[in-house]
C-alpha cells in the first residue's frame, strides 16, 4: 500500500493479519494479547485491548444475534496498531448516546460499559439499528499517539470467509500513485512489496486454526457470468479510450476475488495485491493488466481497480463479477465490469469514466454480497470511517456461502 500523507495526499492504512471469531470470548482475549505483543504496543496499552476485547466479545456474544468479532493488525510506515471489529444481526440500541454513558453496561458483563471502551480506544465508531443490528469499531496505537494516525484513513475495507472456511479469498488495497514510481525503472521493486501479508486477506495468522483446500469453482458459476457486465441501477459511466492519469496525485483502489475459495483464493488475491502494492501502472487499465501478468499460474481472480483524481474525476476498469458503485445519501450509481477471469480470460479491457460527488462514497465488493442493496441502506453510514461503512455493507447484503469483501473510498481529495 502507498506511504501514509498527510497534507501531501490521502491517508491511508495497511490492513493485514485478520482473524474472525464468533461465540469465542476467551479466544478472542487471548489472540488480542497475542497480537498486541507481537507488535509492540506495549504492556500497558496491550492489557488495554485485551479488556476492551472482553468487554465487546461479552456483548457479542451473550446479547446479540449472529455476532461476530474481527481482530486484525493496521499499520502505516511508522507504527502499527490493532483494530477491533464487530458486528451483529440484533437486536440494536434504541439510543447510544445512553450505550456510551459511565455505569451503563449490560447485565453479566465485565461491566466496563461500553464508555470504558471509547474512552480506552484511540478511535471508536458505533452504528446501530434498533431491530437490525449494531457495528463497532475500536483501533488501540502504541502510546503516546505518533502524528500519521490522528487522522482517518480515506480507504478501509472488510473481508470475511464463507462458512467453514478459515482464510478469504478475496482482499483489497490502496495507494497513492504520485506518478515517481512510474518514472523510475519499472525492475526497481517496491520496498513494502516483500511482505508476507496483505490488504484484507492473510495466511500466516490463520495458522491457529487448519485450513482446507478445495477445489476451483467453475468458470461462469460466479465470475465472468453475463450479471458482472451489467451496471447497478442509478448511473451510467462513459467509455474512455486511452484513458490517462492526471498530472497530480492520483488514489488507487483495488478489489479482488480469487477464483473459488479456500488457500488456492487466497494465494491468487495475495499474488494481486503484491503485483499491485509494487507495480508502477498508474491508471486502472494498466494495473488490471499488471495483475493479469502476475496471477499467470494462479486461479485467477475478478478484478476491479478504480483511480480517484483531486477534480473529481474517477476512472474504472474491471473484470468479472466485481461490483461497484459510486453511492450518495439518495443516489447509486453503477460501474461497468466486464466477463472474464484476470490471469486466464480477459477481453480486451475498457476504461469508464465517472464523476466523485463531494460527498460520495465509492464501494466496491465481491459477489460474497447481492446486489440488492440500496442508496438507503447505505446513507445512515456515510459519516462514519470507510471502515465500517464496508462493515455495515457487509452485515447487510453480505452472505455465508461465498467469501465476501467490501471496500471504501471517501473523503479523498
Amino acid at each position: 500500500m502507498g506511504p501514509v500523507t498527510g497534507v501531501e495526499g490521502p491517508r491511508l492504512l495497511d490492513c493485514e493479519d485478520s482473524a474472525w471469531f464468533r461465540d469465542q470470548p476467551e479466544a478472542a482475549r487471548g489472540a488480542a494479547a497475542a497480537l498486541g505483543r507481537r507488535i509492540g504496543l506495549g504492556e500497558h496499552r496491550t492489557a488495554q485491548l485485551v479488556l476492551a476485547v472482553a468487554e465487546l466479545a461479552t456483548n457479542v456474544t451473550k446479547y446479540s444475534s449472529d455476532g461476530s468479532m474481527l481482530l486484525r493488525v493496521l499499520r502505516n510506515e511508522a507504527v502499527a496498531g490493532v483494530e477491533v471489529v464487530v458486528v451483529d444481526g440484533g437486536p440494536g440500541m434504541p439510543d447510544v448516546a445512553a450505550a456510551l454513558r459511565d455505569g451503563v453496561s449490560t447485565v453479566g458483563t465485565l461491566g466496563i460499559g461500553l464508555g470504558a471502551v471509547q474512552r480506552l480506544a484511540d478511535r471508536f465508531d458505533i452504528h446501530s439499528v434498533p431491530g437490525i443490528g449494531t457495528v463497532q469499531l475500536a483501533r488501540f496505537w502504541p502510546h503516546p499517539l505518533h502524528p500519521s494516525v490522528t487522522g482517518e484513513a480515506v480507504v478501509g475495507g472488510i473481508t470475511r470467509p464463507m462458512g467453514g472456511e478459515e482464510v478469504c479469498g478475496d482482499a483489497w488495497a490502496a495507494r497513492v500513485d504520485t506518478g515517481e514510481r512510474a518514472a523510475r525503472d519499472t525492475g526497481v521493486r517496491d520496498e513494502r512489496a516483500g511482505r508476507p501479508s496483505v490488504s484484507g486477506t492473510a495466511l500466516d495468522w490463520s495458522a491457529m486454526t487448519a485450513a482446507r483446500s478445495t477445489a476451483p469453482r467453475p468458470y461462469g458459476a460466479s465470475h465472468g457470468s453475463d450479471r458482472s457486465a451489467r451496471p447497478a441501477a442509478g448511473g451510467r459511466s462513459a467509455l474512455v479510450h486511452g484513458a490517462t492519469a492526471g498530472p497530480g496525485r492520483g488514489l488507487l483502489v483495488m478489489s479482488c476475488d480469487g477464483l473459488g475459495h479456500g488457500p488456492m483464493a487466497a494465494i491468487a488475491s495475495q499474488a494481486a495485491v503484491q503485483a499491485f502494492r509494487s507495480g508502477t501502472a498508474r491508471t486502472p487499465e494498466q494495473v488490471v493488466e499488471e495483475v493479469h501478468r502476475a496471477l499467470r499460474g494462479t486461479r485467477g481472480a475478478a478484478v476491479a481497480v478504480a483511480r480517484l483524481e483531486p477534480d473529481g474525476r474517477l476512472l474504472f476498469c474491471g473484470i468479472g463479477n466485481i461490483g461497484a458503485a459510486v453511492v450518495t445519501a439518495d443516489s447509486r450509481a453503477g460501474l461497468l465490469s466486464h466477463p472474464g477471469i484476470v490471469g486466464n480470460q480477459m477481453r480486451q479491457l475498457r476504461t469508464y469514466e465517472h464523476h466523485m460527488p463531494a460527498h460520495g462514497a465509492l464501494i466496491m465488493h465481491s459477489d460474497g454480497l447481492n446486489e440488492r442493496w440500496k442508496p438507503g441502506d447505505v446513507a445512515p453510514l456515510l459519516h462514519h470511517p470507510p471502515a465500517l461503512i464496508a462493515t455495515g455493507l457487509l452485515r447487510h447484503a453480505g452472505t455465508r456461502r461465498d467469501d465476501a469483501s467490501v471496500v471504501v473510498a471517501k473523503g479523498a481529495w
